[in-house]
């Protein structure tokens, strides 16, 4: 608070990689600092509706017992834990943690329709319908999607155009050096909608700070600890990495703040999530905010990125 920083951003499933047992528990940790800082007219407070348990993944099994597709019923009593949990009245921005149909997202790079696609168009209505509801009766301020695609986004869209209902504010994607697919495709749409991208992930999981290069695993380290993000350590990813680390050391440049400071100056930007396990890390991430890249660093990004594109998707 301090330095400016004010989005506070959580979710029920967090912390990730989520568990049964430490479901909630970002939320709770999160209410009981703002309780005790009693800062709570000074932040802007957001969180996060899971959408259903996939069968390729595991992750929400869990929750209301595997039920948890986008109903009224299911983001109503969502909603009403992580107020609870957050000990607060109301949800500054309450976004869709992830679509209630079959997408290509958390590394996976194809499409393939669920097995009743042609329900897909239904569960969005009532989703929007519910945010709609929730914001009418002040228990959420604003709401955004997460992890949505194209035609999610224009689809809500054209929903509330239709029904002159709120629009979503935003939309909270993966966006960094090693993954700027959402520049194809959804940063026209959502630099022309006004809905600003939350990027999160913006050093793709440390991949960026450059303490992952030549095979370093740092103790305690996010991929040190967890083998199943190796998306993040393919072959492509590495070299890209250590180009663009070289980048930032022929500059004087620290890698994180040029990553960060890239992203954080895209047009079509709201904010960038930051995730630190130590002081000195949030140190150098915030300072990232006084940095500007020069013309002869972007081109080098550029040429790399050319090179080598999106290997981390």
């Amino acid at each position: 608070l301090a330095t400016g920083v004010n989005l506070f951003d959580t979710a029920e499933m967090y912390p990730v990689p989520p568990k049964e047992n430490t479901f909630t528990i970002s939320e709770q940790i999160v209410g009981k600092w703002i309780k005790l800082r009693k800062c709570r007219e000074r932040i802007v407070l957001a969180t996060k509706v899971v959408g259903p348990t996939v069968e390729s993944r595991s992750m929400g099994s869990y929750i209301r017992d595997g039920l948890n597709h986008l109903t009224k019923k299911n983001i109503r009593e969502a909603l009403e834990g992580s107020l609870s949990r957050l000990k607060t009245e109301t949800i500054d921005l309450y976004q869709i943690h992830w679509p209630d149909r079959n997408v290509n997202i958390f590394g996976k790079r194809g499409f393939v329709p669920s097995e009743n696609s042609e329900t897909d168009n239904e569960g969005i209505p009532e989703t929007l319908e519910t945010l709609n509801k929730l914001r009418e009766e002040g228990k959420v301020q604003a709401f955004g999607v997460s992890n949505e695609t194209p035609w999610g986004v224009m689809r809500y869209l054209s929903l509330s155009e239709k029904n002159r209902w709120e629009k979503v504010a935003s939309i909270q994607n993966p966006y960094s050096l090693l993954n700027r697919t959402f520049e194809s495709g959804l940063a026209e749409i959502t630099y022309r909608e006004s809905v600003g991208l939350l990027a999160y992930s913006p050093l793709a999981f440390g991949m960026l700070t450059g303490k992952y290069i030549d095979g370093l695993k740092p103790a305690r380290a996010r991929l040190t600890l967890f083998s199943r993000f190796q998306r993040y350590q393919t072959k492509n990813a590495i070299k890209a990495t250590r180009d663009y680390v070289k980048l930032a050391w022929e500059h004087a440049l620290d890698p994180a703040q040029m990553a960060l400071a890239f992203v954080r100056t895209r047009p079509f930007m709201a904010s960038v999530l930051l995730g630190a396990t130590s002081v000195k890390q949030l140190d150098t991430n915030l300072a990232s905010v006084e940095l500007e890249l020069s013309a002869e660093v972007l081109e080098g990004i550029e040429e790399i990125h050319g090179r080598i594109p999106n290997p981390c998707p």
